[in-house]
């Protein structure tokens, strides 16, 4: 994203609402907005100079109710913060959000981000039950409630999540929560081929359990996990870990449940905690790029999955799958020092995930190089309703212009 470093930080959405509303009636400049910066990078360049509205200064606690398990809070306030607070009420939004001390919740909201807990506990959508933001001219309105039961507005929530700052402003976001799980524990699964992870995920598909997550990963991203994570991983082509959280006595009988459903494995490997905490932890961080020349989000049925990471193997990527979600993320090697070597990569791969009704999105790259990565794909038969949507929020196209496709 280019940006000036000139920068607007309100304290109030009234404040917000004032300046967005003067913005559109005179100059018409494009802002951008930010949170904790961890996903700016995200989408295509913006296409003008742009001023950052900060919304880091708005971190209230607007309401909590923990007996009714819902929170309401300004969207400046950081996710670690966020998740302290609940964690005093026995209380947490699982969701996995990496660089979570900076991470804002209304930047992770904006940038629908989720991680490997998605498979048993869902992503923004399923927790998001009411929503203020200031469009694009100035006008704030609100969308659901403070309550589970009241599910007025609920589209417009779920337009808000992914929509990276494009529509509107978020200001104040209402959660509906769940408790903290009293167990953790992981089945770490070692394999070679690509025709094993296949056949555990057919077992998983009918097991009698319900893991939190389903994570396949390659040896790239074994080795990069041990290291994070300080916790003793055998080396293998592939590994496959499945995930149970709840009460300690339903964790310990799905652990057990699942081993046989599986079959026997030399390589297995039971976590518990803080061993597996460690382990999804680092698991969760994964999809943050730190300093890789490229990360990608592919989506594949879940079958083709393995087929998928094996392939991205053999090009030198750092792999994870959100195994039963069919989402593969993927880091390329630093060796790609120009955007025509990412191509290479990139390009096969796309054409890989589409040939299976799939799509590949470049997460996160240099500006200058997303042209020739071509950062959205294909076009999708979505896009125009969305530019109706930007219309009808966004008049002038001065919220990150250019950053999602029209």
């Amino acid at each position: 994203m280019s940006a000036t470093a000139e920068e607007f930080a309100p304290a109030s959405t009234s404040e917000l609402a004032r300046f967005l509303a003067a913005n559109a009636a005179q100059e018409r400049a494009a802002v951008v907005p930010a949170g904790g910066r961890t996903s700016l990078r995200m989408g295509d360049p913006v296409i003008a100079p742009a001023r950052l509205i900060s919304i880091s200064t708005m971190q209230k606690v607007v309401d909590y109710p923990a007996r009714d398990m819902t929170i309401t809070v300004e969207s400046g306030i950081r996710f670690a913060d966020l998740q302290k607070i609940l964690a005093a009420e026995g209380q947490r939004l699982p969701i996995d959000v990496p660089d979570a001390h900076r991470a804002t919740l209304g930047g992770a909201i904006a940038a629908n981000t989720s991680g490997p807990r998605r498979l048993g506990q869902g992503t923004f959508r399923d927790y998001v039950i009411g929503i203020s933001a200031v469009d694009g001219i100035g006008r704030p309105f609100s969308a659901g409630g403070r309550v589970v039961k009241n599910v007025a507005g609920y589209d417009l929530c779920k337009l808000l999540v992914g929509s990276l700052g494009t529509l509107a402003v978020i200001t104040q976001v209402t959660l509906k929560l769940r408790p903290v799980a009293e167990a953790l524990r992981v089945l770490w699964l070692t394999a070679e081929t690509a025709e094993q992870i296949e056949a555990w995920l057919v077992r998983l598909g009918l097991s009698e359990t319900r893991p939190t997550v389903v994570e396949v990963v390659n040896r790239r991203a074994i080795a990069s996990l041990a290291a994070e994570s300080r916790v003793d991983l055998p080396a293998a082509e592939l590994a496959l870990a499945v995930a149970f959280e709840g009460s300690t006595e339903e964790c310990d009988w799905q652990m057990a449940a699942v081993e046989k459903e599986l079959g026997p494995s030399p390589g297995a490997v039971r976590l518990a905690d803080p061993q597996s905490a460690l382990l999804l932890r680092a698991l969760g961080e994964f999809q943050a790029a730190g300093d890789d020349p490229v990360t990608f989000s592919a989506s594949v049925p879940s079958s083709r999955v393995a087929a998928f990471v094996m392939e991205a193997s053999r090009r030198g990527v750092t792999v994870q799958a959100h195994a039963i979600n069919g989402i593969v993320i993927g880091h390329l090697p630093d060796e790609c020092v120009t955007a025509g070597a990412a191509s290479e990569i990139i390009t096969p791969l796309r054409k890989s995930a589409e040939s299976v009704g799939g799509s590949l999105v470049v997460w996160n790259c240099d500006d200058a190089w997303k042209p020739t990565l071509n950062v959205f794909g294909t076009p999708q038969p979505t896009r125009r309703w969305m530019k109706e949507v930007k219309n009808a929020l966004d008049p002038h196209g001065v919220l990150s212009p250019g950053r999602l496709p029209a």
